[in-house]
């Protein structure tokens, strides 16, 4: 072999190995926090396993409507002035203790909004099916235990303290799982005793994340400073209430129209599918904090499709591989999974376009297109709660309606792609 062929031979290597050198940074940043979401799949599939086979499949039903209800409703604290800590914790981590004392002000001010939000929805799908004070309890959980715990990832985040990040995820999804284990060994299997359960395990998560992972900065309470943001804060939490609305409505409509029953099977299929979404969320975490910096980044469209041909593959792969499992052992979860094994592999599209769809919500968002973002997650939330009643009402059986999702996942998808790419040709505002 001559010495010029051999040149020739080494310098893709050489390419590779200078590509890499140029972003061990980046590269080390996402094993950081792709490791967060590691831990957490593992965890939530463990505190998912345990709690759907220690509830019946009713409660479990219950649970998990109640849940995502909360889960929508915890955006309305503090009126989304989450969104500004974020930015602030970015690009001037400074003003953290500025902004912390601007975001518990907002909270306080957002609990009786809160409260008339939450007893409204007790009432149009809770009541005479759940006690009053479970659901409170998982309200009071969600919004006010589990949303301040994630603040404090998203804070760490924002610093790109990624390693902090995850271990701190890794633990609140410990906190969750061991919480579902011991409550597996209690003598009492009741929905009462588990909503007690819950906001012991998620009061503990959120003192331990504060002690031991929220930056140290005196509180500077600064209204004008705040006021900046207000309008900005006011679309993110809206746009944050109606992109929730749009994952997670369709428990509710499920739980109304089809009972405790359909919305637990429902409910376990779509757990299933969010947990593709773990891995998928960190890469699009990293992508936002680069844009937000480099608004322009995403012009190309090779760059765009690759992203999103990159989030349906893996999203799409990872349900197969746990519907092939799920066919050969179904029971490989439990005994409660194995009545909604069957239905896993129908979603099979489901994942990939829901992630997508979420990840299209945070490219305006990173642009700083709060507005625009919210009034396109409004135009879908209403689009997927007509599409999800017609799809409903025209399936003959369980298994036809999980499979009838793929359709109405391809329309909300190309509608997002519409409404989101439109609006990137316009130019990004300043963060």
């Amino acid at each position: 072999m001559t010495e010029a062929s051999d040149i020739r031979q080494r310098r893709p290597f050489a390419r590779i190995g200078a590509f890499l050198s140029e972003r061990r940074g980046l590269l080390r940043d996402y094993f950081a926090a792709i490791s967060g979401a590691g831990g957490r799949l593992v965890f939530s599939l463990l505190y998912f396993v345990a709690l759907a086979n220690t509830l019946s499949l009713g409660d479990f039903g219950l649970f998990a409507t109640a849940s995502a209800a909360g889960v929508m409703l915890s955006r309305i604290l503090a009126f989304g002035f989450i969104s500004a800590l974020y930015r602030t914790a970015t690009i001037r981590p400074n003003l953290i203790g500025t902004y912390t004392a601007g975001f518990l002000a907002m909270a306080a001010l957002s609990l009786p909004v809160l409260a008339a939000a939450a007893w409204l929805t007790y009432l149009l799908f809770f009541s005479g099916q759940m006690a009053l004070s479970i659901f409170a309890a998982v309200i009071v959980t969600e919004a006010l235990l589990w949303r301040p715990f994630e603040v404090v990832v998203i804070v760490n985040n924002g610093q790109n303290r990624f390693g902090r990040a995850a271990s701190l995820t890794i633990f609140g999804t410990v906190m969750r799982a061991a919480g579902a284990v011991a409550f597996a060994l209690w003598p009492t299997d009741s929905l009462a005793a588990w909503s007690g359960f819950y906001i012991v395990i998620n009061g503990i998560a959120l003192i331990a994340a504060i002690a031991l992972f929220y930056p140290r900065q005196r509180l500077r309470f600064r209204p004008l400073l705040y006021w900046r943001r207000l309008a900005d804060s006011l679309y993110v939490a809206g746009a944050e209430i109606l992109f929730y609305l749009q994952m997670e409505f369709d428990k509710l409509l499920v739980l109304a129209i089809g009972g405790p029953q359909l919305a637990g099977l429902y409910a376990i299929v779509m757990r299933l599918v969010d947990l593709t979404a773990i891995p998928i969320r960190t890469f699009s975490m990293m992508l936002v904090q680069r844009i937000m910096r480099a608004p322009d980044m995403l012009k190309n469209w090779r760059i765009r499709g690759s992203i999103e041909t990159g989030i349906f593959a893996v999203s799409t792969g990872a349900l197969l591989s746990l519907a092939v499992v799920l066919h050969y052992f179904p029971a490989a979860l439990g005994r409660t999974v194995e009545e909604a094994a069957p239905l896993v592999g129908l979603a099979v599209f489901v994942p990939g376009l829901r992630n997508l769809i979420e990840y299209q919500a945070e490219l305006l968002f990173a642009r700083g297109q709060t507005f625009v973002r919210a009034l396109n997650l409004a135009l879908l939330a209403g689009a997927k709660a007509v599409l999800l009643i017609f799809v409903m009402m025209r399936s003959p059986d369980t298994a036809a309606f999980i499979w009838s999702l793929n359709a109405m996942f391809v329309a909300l998808y190309l509608v997002s792609a519409l409404l989101t790419y439109s609006a990137l040709r316009m130019p990004a505002k300043p963060v």
